[in-house]
């Protein structure tokens, strides 16, 4: 008979100890990072991944065969065979590496015009971009621009007063005339999980692409491509406990080589000549110029990293703090929480707002007290809108946050109370 062993619990304070910021105080206390949907922090492993990087192997990639260019080339590829595994990529070509989220879907959206030579991508003015009233500014504003240089209409999927998609009009949003619908996987602001099938399935049946934003999918939740049955994948790095300055854009291989080139210059070409040139086939034709080398050698760190730890159980961990969480802040008079108010298709994001004190007071008096949270409108103003405020308090948390550190926000939202009352 075979015998089951239970996998061993989370244990953030094992998990703490690798990131060496929570070592230090601000103002006075104990760091109590909560803003991880904005930047996550890093473990030590990807600090000297990079540290080493620079120390012993600089050098550029795809243009020397000597022995540096050659060990930063394999690091530099290295890294992104290990995030097309990390979402299940079928290849590492089908990796295109950015400067962030952004940069990767404005990549997507200069794919689209009216001359393109894949019909797929041919956009005019009897087409349309569909959004959702909960996206970030970076999945509205590029396909606001599109909108504008082709004149084809944009249109979105509204939002449910408890923090959901309203799919009841999925069929008269998404139609005959739709091109592409973009939408994110994880609110940034609402914490809310959209499961793609039902959209998925409906622009399938309408000839659609369908671009899912990834930005804080990809760091908490386990991510297969295939599985989620999407065209595009917009992600980041410095979400998932890599460098700034790198993001990723994953698509489907046969798509990726019908899209034209988004910048131009050196490492993206076939051949050049003064009348014209031909174009390197993806990802090389998306990535022009000297690339962030040592950010995608920090990032393959970070992917070891919360590979080893596990996706599944740091959704876990966070599926319980959310809960705690949530039932912490209904102690606190006065507080509106935005979206779920369950943990159903939920994640460790929570936006609210503090009866009659703006959510700048509430982050300086938190902040006063050691407590890092984001105040504003999270680049999100639409959601803003639709909620009826003019901005938000949000925490978030990650794989190193506690249960201690939720208390010390609720005292500091008492603190608040009290400084207002």
């Amino acid at each position: 008979m075979t015998q089951t062993i239970a996998a061993p619990a989370f244990d953030v304070a094992r998990v703490r100890a690798d990131f060496p910021i929570f070592d230090r105080l601000v103002n006075g206390h104990p760091l109590v990072y909560l803003d991880s949907a904005n930047t996550s922090q890093k473990p030590t492993v990807v600090i000297d991944a990079m540290r080493e990087h620079y120390a012993l192997h600089n050098a550029n990639v795809a243009r020397s065969v000597h022995t540096l260019g050659t060990e930063a080339t394999e690091a530099y590829e290295g890294a992104r065979a290990k995030v097309a595994t990390f979402v299940g990529a079928t290849t590492a070509e089908e990796i295109v590496f950015t400067k962030n989220s952004t940069e990767a879907i404005n990549l997507v959206a200069h794919a689209f015009s009216e001359r393109a030579g894949d019909p797929r991508l041919r956009l005019g003015p009897g087409d349309e971009i569909v959004i959702t009233e909960m996206e970030h500014h970076s999945n509205i504003v590029p396909w606001q621009l599109l909108c504008q240089r082709t004149g084809a209409p944009l249109r979105w999927l509204r939002v449910t007063d408890d923090g959901r998609l309203d799919l009841s009009d999925l069929d008269q949003v998404v139609t005959e005339r739709t091109k592409l619908v973009a939408f994110v996987h994880y609110s940034n602001v609402l914490g809310t999980v959209n499961p793609p099938a039902a959209i998925v399935r409906r622009a399938r049946e309408v000839g659609a692409l369908v671009l899912l934003d990834g930005s804080q999918s990809v760091p908490h939740l386990p991510v297969d491509v295939a599985a989620l049955g999407v065209d595009l994948l917009a992600f980041t790095g410095h979400k998932m406990c890599g460098p700034t300055g790198i993001g990723e854009l994953w698509g489907r291989g046969e798509l990726l080589a019908a899209m034209p080139p988004f910048l131009g210059g050196g490492s993206m070409i076939e051949t050049v000549s003064l009348t014209g040139s031909t174009f390197a086939a993806p990802p090389a034709r998306f990535e022009a110029g000297t690339p962030p080398i040592a950010q995608a050698v920090g990032l393959g760190a970070a992917v070891d990293y919360l590979t080893a730890i596990g996706l599944p159980a740091v959704a876990e961990h966070e599926k319980r703090l959310a809960e705690y969480a949530l039932d912490a802040l209904t102690t606190v008079p006065g507080v509106r929480v935005f979206g779920p108010q369950d943990v159903t298709d939920r994640g460790a994001t929570i936006a609210f707002e503090l009866d009659g004190v703006h959510p700048h007071d509430v982050g300086q008096i938190l902040d006063a007290e050691g407590v890092q949270v984001r105040v504003g409108h999270h680049c999100a103003r639409p959601l803003c809108v639709r909620f009826g405020v003019p901005a938000m308090t949000r925490a978030s948390f990650y794989l190193y946050t506690t249960v201690a550190e939720v208390d010390a926000m609720v005292r500091g939202l008492e603190t608040v109370r009290k400084v207002f009352s």
